[in-house]
Formats: C-alpha cells, sequence, structure tokens
C-alpha cells in the first residue's frame, strides 16, 4: 500500500486543526448582520466576593492615645506634676501676668523660710502699723484681716489671716516684722525668687496691688507652689483650712474648690482688675500630686473650673513612675590609669519621670558619656547624662556621676595603660549606652 505523501498529511493536519482555531477566535460576522435584531441575555445578580473581616482591637491591649488638653479660657496657664517638676501642659506659661494676691504664697514662703532660719517665731507679737491698717481699709483694691491700729498681733495669727482670707494688712504687717518694711521685705521675697529659679517674676510689694513691675508668669507660681509644697510642709498645711476666726470674725477661704474636690489642698487665689481672676492649686491623689496655675481667667467661677478641669485631665491621663534609684549603678565602664579596674556610675537622686499612662514599656533611657574614663575621678563627679526619652521626645535629663571614687593608679598602672592608649589611638567624644535595669 502507498503512503500518503508530506504534503497530504500536512493537508490533513490543518484542517483538523481548523475548527479549533475558529472555535477560539470567532470571526467577525458579516456587515449586514449588524443591523439585524438582537436578542438580550439576562445575566445573573453580581454576589459579593467573601472577605475575612477585619480584626478588632483587643479591649485594653495598647495604649490608647492621649488626648490635648482642656480648652482654657484666660491669659496663661500651666499643668505640672509636683514629684518631677515636669510641665504637662500649658498656654503661654512664660507670659509675663499681673500676680494680684497670688503674691502672697511668695510672702508665706518667705515668712516659713524666715522662721526655719530663726530669725522670727510664730509666737512673735507684731505691731500693726498705720500703712498695714490702711492698705486693708475701705475703698482699696484688696481683702482685709480687720486688723486695728497699733495692736499687736501673733504672727501665726496674720500668716492663717493672710493664708486664709487674703489679708492686705496681714500681708504688709509680716513683711515690716520681717524686713524692717515692705520695700525691704520686696527685695527679699526676689532675692528668693532668684534662688527658686523664678525668671520671670519681679516683686514690688507683699499684697499684689497693682504696680507695672510688680509681675509674674504661670510657670514661676507653679515653680514656687512646689516648692513651697516641699520645703514647708506644716505651713502649707494652712492653705487646705477653710475659715478661721479671729477676733470675733470668721473668715473664710478664697479657694472654693477646698469644698469641691476632696483632694484639693491649696493654694491662692488673687484678684484684680489688671490681673483678671487667678487661682493656683494644687491636689493630691493617692501618691500622685499635681500643681494647676490659670491667670487672667475672665470670672471667679470660671477660674476654679478651669482649675477643676486641668487636675482632672492630669490626673486621668499621666502617671509618675521611679526608673531608677539613687546610688545605683546604671553602667561600670572601664576606668583607664585608675587603682580600680571599673568605676561604677549612677544618679545622685532617685529619677522619677511622668509620662501618659500605661506608655512606660515606650519609654527609652540611654547614656551619654565619654568613650573612655581616665584616672583621677572624684565620688559625686559628673560624667555624663542620662537620658529619658518618649517619641523621640526628651521627657527629662540627670546628671550621670561617679558613684566611688576613681583615684590614680600606681606609676607603672598609669604608664602601661598609657601605652594601651597610644595603641588603640584617640578615643576621644562621647558614646550612648543603655543603663543597667532600664
Amino acid at each position: 500500500m502507498k503512503l500518503p505523501s508530506l504534503a497530504v498529511l500536512a493537508a490533513l493536519v490543518f484542517a483538523s486543526a481548523a475548527p479549533a482555531a475558529h472555535a477560539q477566535s470567532p470571526a467577525p460576522a458579516p456587515a449586514a448582520a449588524a443591523s439585524a435584531p438582537t436578542t438580550a441575555t439576562t445575566l445573573p445578580t453580581p454576589q459579593p466576593v467573601p472577605r475575612p473581616a477585619p480584626a478588632l482591637p483587643v479591649p485594653g491591649a495598647g495604649t490608647g492615645p492621649t488626648p490635648p488638653p482642656p480648652t482654657i479660657d484666660a491669659r496663661s496657664w500651666v499643668l505640672m506634676d509636683y514629684a518631677t517638676g515636669q510641665v504637662l501642659a500649658e498656654s503661654n506659661m512664660d507670659m509675663r501676668v499681673a500676680p494680684a494676691s497670688i503674691t502672697k504664697v511668695m510672702t508665706s514662703y518667705v515668712v516659713s523660710a524666715e522662721i526655719a532660719h530663726g530669725k522670727v517665731r510664730m509666737d512673735d507679737q507684731v505691731f500693726i502699723s498705720e500703712r498695714a491698717w490702711r492698705s486693708g481699709g475701705a475703698g482699696t483694691d484688696g481683702s482685709t484681716s480687720f486688723l486695728q491700729l497699733n495692736s499687736k498681733v501673733a504672727l501665726k495669727d496674720l500668716l492663717y489671716g493672710m493664708i486664709i482670707q487674703s489679708g492686705n494688712d496681714a500681708a504688709i504687717a509680716l513683711a515690716e516684722h520681717v524686713a524692717g518694711s515692705e520695700a525691704t521685705f520686696a527685695q527679699l521675697m526676689n532675692q528668693y525668687a532668684a534662688r527658686l529659679g523664678m525668671s520671670g517674676t519681679n516683686y514690688v510689694d507683699a499684697s499684689g496691688l497693682p504696680n507695672a513691675d510688680h509681675y509674674t508668669t504661670a510657670h514661676d507660681v507653679a515653680i514656687l507652689s512646689r516648692a513651697l509644697i516641699h520645703d514647708f510642709p506644716e505651713d502649707y498645711k494652712i492653705y487646705a483650712v477653710k475659715d478661721f476666726e479671729w477676733n470675733g470674725i470668721k473668715q473664710h477661704n478664697r479657694n472654693t474648690l477646698l469644698w469641691r474636690d476632696d483632694s484639693v489642698d491649696g493654694i491662692k487665689t488673687g484678684h484684680t482688675s489688671e490681673a483678671g481672676f487667678c487661682l493656683a492649686t494644687s491636689a493630691k491623689r493617692g501618691e500622685q500630686r499635681l500643681i494647676a496655675v490659670v491667670m487672667g481667667a475672665t470670672s471667679e467661677k470660671q477660674r476654679a473650673n478651669a482649675n477643676q478641669e486641668l487636675l482632672n485631665y492630669g490626673f486621668r491621663f499621666f502617671e509618675t513612675q521611679k526608673l531608677y534609684a539613687a546610688n545605683a549603678p546604671l553602667a561600670t565602664p572601664e576606668l583607664w590609669k585608675g587603682a580600680v579596674a571599673s568605676l561604677p556610675l549612677g544618679v545622685a537622686e532617685d529619677v522619677l519621670v511622668t509620662f501618659p499612662r500605661g506608655r512606660y514599656a515606650d519609654l527609652k533611657a540611654s547614656l551619654d558619656m565619654p568613650s573612655r574614663l581616665v584616672a583621677p575621678i572624684g565620688k559625686g563627679s559628673q560624667v555624663g547624662t542620662l537620658k529619658v526619652q518618649l517619641d523621640d521626645k526628651t521627657l527629662l535629663e540627670r546628671p550621670l556621676v561617679a558613684l566611688a571614687e576613681g583615684d590614680e593608679g600606681s606609676f607603672f598602672k598609669r604608664l602601661s595603660d598609657g601605652a594601651w592608649m597610644w595603641f588603640k589611638g584617640d578615643a576621644g567624644g562621647n558614646v550612648s549606652a543603655t543603663p543597667k535595669g532600664n
């Protein structure tokens, strides 16, 4: 039987493949068919593609956001943590403002300091001069303790009257007793202010009557309040007394938050037409204490509400923790040319830090110190800095000090280490390290 030629086989293969090709790529319809009636085809309703539900946050997981502070209608204000001195929120806190009777916080601070120094005593009998008496009379821009001209009153009673009733006459009588005159007392006030770091403050009197050269800032008032609570805790208790009776007259504390919030235990009100309504407060809830200062509010009620809102905000959204204990080694680097091989470094005081609640694990601490420590280094000498940050914001810096004596070693030790230092080359500059226990 004769086999088909190659040409015939190729033709058969092409013929069998042709229908498949048409099935994949149908030929265009003739032009005449374009005008022919068409039949509409009903397509099935599209069905949504199933997708997994998004994962919901687990209740309690994570830290959650920290909202901005409340809106305060005042010229300036600040919220400070007492333990650390950190400012948690503020507005125009360094703006110069009239302090009004908040001045008397410094007056009481100076009196307490002079008592502590043994210069005056609580049971001193203070003479009420005509100038002091007139300052509390009718027509003055302020309040009075109702002192009698040329009388003598115990210093303790004047201190209570000035703090609780905000008596101008009591303030001037105290100033004259402590320093001989109110002008000299004002200079003493400024000296204490400078010592406390109140760089935006200047006093010209003890009571806070309007004067262009008599000014402070909300930040400075907070600094002073913190110092008062820390330095004279017993005298600070007077600020929590709600009323005081003297010479048959009952005087009420003007800080209305003492009745509204049991955690509030001070500090002082102030008001003049120039200063507006001012209030410095402090409250303690649990182990945390906060200080709020509002200057230049629009009314007595508004200044109280503003302070209450700031305190509530701070207690709700911030906490304070101790990170490192005083005199505990945070690093023990090698000591070159020393009598000892290494030198412990740490902080001289406990390191406390205030931060948004729940974010303790996000704190980052680092030590900035020389790449080489070379003897001698005295105990307590600063050799670097401890820095604590949160979200690239520095919360605090503290000196890193030597916790022991870093005396020089023997002649041969110094000679040997000197040779090794030369061999290894210059290692100047600082290095960063993570403190132990972080």
